[in-house]
């Protein structure tokens, strides 16, 4: 297996784009990786496309060739893939992207992540997404993503005395770094206050620990690490690359308050580079309900089990600290667009590792972890990356 590295990156503005279409958002962040890869339309191999649910969304399936096309690219024949897996698309069409590099079965390839979703009303927004957990077992009776979590942060308050202000301050630390990223969906500043008095959206969850609907693309382009530096002067290497499923229905859990998908690709990932938790300056991790960023942090192995609660409660995550934690502002804060998660979560690391990050950069960072998750964790990717030297 070759060393893969991502040589160029692109991202739009995630928000609400009602006046842009989806073909718009995804070719341009297409071409901005590529422009930033010093790379052409005949340089690439192949397309892979992450997104949940375009024929929900916008009555369209059949995506990947139709970016492929409305790009001039079509004439070249390229192989254009969707891989759709909840939230965690990007993430596992990185993984698909990264292996098709590493293989040899293509030098170049363009992987991408796209989600419309403010095009529809908002409880059809919320009936979509939450088509990602188990419709027979959860759905059908009413369930939803922000329930199905809700009930995830009670069992996780009755084991672990986890606190409701410990919840807030995720979301409030999201928003402290969103403030800072121009492409961010919302860049407002809360306070811990602000959170617990938002209205109700599932015991215990409020508003402001939901991450927003959002429209957004981002971009990577791919390539043979030794040919890397003919197109960048700081190659990122992607040092590991780890997929890992869990049961759709939470009842069939081992622990409800352990997403073992999770614990299972950070320690495949570990394993494979050698490194520790402790090897790490920046890690974005699946904050799209402040318990999932809690979680996050325990089950990747930052924090002991039962202690994310009191890491929120004592600790500060911003740049400067021993660990800088979703320094785009998160899904909370940056935006969630289901099918760009994974992958936007990269362009901000490599942004990192690169020193270009302005004041969210953490200081001295050259290794840097991505966590991607889908549905309430059945599907999660770990994404080791590091500067190469």
């Amino acid at each position: 297996m070759r060393e893969v590295a991502i040589l160029g990156v692109g991202q739009t503005k995630f928000g609400e784009l009602w006046d842009r279409s989806f073909r718009e958002i995804g070719i341009e962040a297409g071409f901005s990786a590529l422009t930033e890869a010093k790379l052409g339309s005949h340089d690439l191999g192949a397309l892979y496309l992450g997104n949940m649910a375009s024929g929900a969304f916008l009555d369209q399936e059949h995506i990947a060739p139709l970016i492929l096309d409305y790009a001039g690219l079509s004439r070249h024949h390229l192989p254009a893939i969707r891989v759709e897996a909840g939230g965690a698309s990007g993430g596992v069409a990185l993984h698909q992207a990264y292996l098709a590099v590493a293989s040899g079965a293509h030098d170049f390839v363009v992987v991408g992540g796209a989600e419309k979703m403010t095009d529809v009303p908002d409880d059809l927004q919320l009936a979509i997404t939450s088509a990602a957990a188990d419709q027979e077992w959860e759905t059908v009776f009413g369930a939803t993503l922000p329930a199905l979590w809700a009930l995830v942060a009670r069992r996780h308050m009755h084991d672990h005395g986890t606190r409701r202000e410990d919840l807030a301050r995720m979301s409030v630390h999201s928003h402290e770094m969103g403030s800072k990223n121009p492409l961010a969906h919302y860049r407002n500043r809360i306070t811990v206050d602000q959170v617990l008095g938002a209205p109700e959206v599932a015991d215990p969850l409020g508003l402001l620990d939901c991450a927003p609907a959002t429209d957004g693309a981002a971009a990577l382009v791919l390539g043979p690490l030794e040919k890397a530096r003919r197109y960048t002067d700081t190659p990122i290497r992607i040092a590991a690359s780890e997929v890992a499923c869990d049961t759709l229905a939470l009842q069939h859990r081992r622990d409800l308050t352990t997403l073992d998908a999770s614990v299972a690709a950070a320690r495949a990932a570990f394993g494979r580079t050698g490194w520790t938790p402790s090897d790490l300056r920046v890690a974005e991790v699946n904050d799209a309900y402040s318990i999932s960023g809690l979680l996050a942090l325990e089950d990747l192995g930052f924090v002991e089990k039962g202690a994310g609660g009191p890491a929120l409660r004592e600790g500060d995550f911003g740049p400067g600290a021993k660990l800088t934690l979703n320094p785009s502002g998160g899904l909370k804060a940056q935006g969630c667009p289901f099918g760009a998660v994974g992958i936007a979560q990269v362009v901000e690391l490599v942004r990192q590792l690169r020193g270009e990050s302005k004041d969210r950069q953490a200081p001295g960072a050259t290794r840097a972890l991505a966590h991607n998750l889908g549905g309430t964790g059945a599907t999660a990717v770990v994404h080791l990356l590091e500067r190469a030297n």
